[in-house]
């Protein structure tokens, strides 16, 4: 490649490149989800609990009424 003012240009051209450019524009598409809900009734045990109370008194020591309080002679003679 000369700078020469005498010499003329030359063009060359390659081959023409393809070059697209694409655009979308969307498009409503419908699909449709189909659900079946099965309800299931189950039987389950729910343990609800009761309580009884009984009271009983029960005296310890020397109390009046206690049989084992005072003895007699002959109940001891008996044993």
């Amino acid at each position: 490649m000369s700078n020469c003012p005498k010499c003329n240009d030359k063009a060359v051209f390659d081959p023409p490149q393809t070059v697209f450019e694409d655009y979308y524009h969307p498009q409503q598409v419908n699909v449709i989800h189909q659900v079946k809900v099965v309800r299931r009734h189950h039987c389950v045990p729910v343990y609800c609990h009761t309580t009884t109370v009984s009271v009983e008194d029960v005296y310890c020591g020397d109390f009046e009424g206690n049989n084992r309080g005072a003895q007699t002679s002959a109940l001891r003679k008996k044993r």
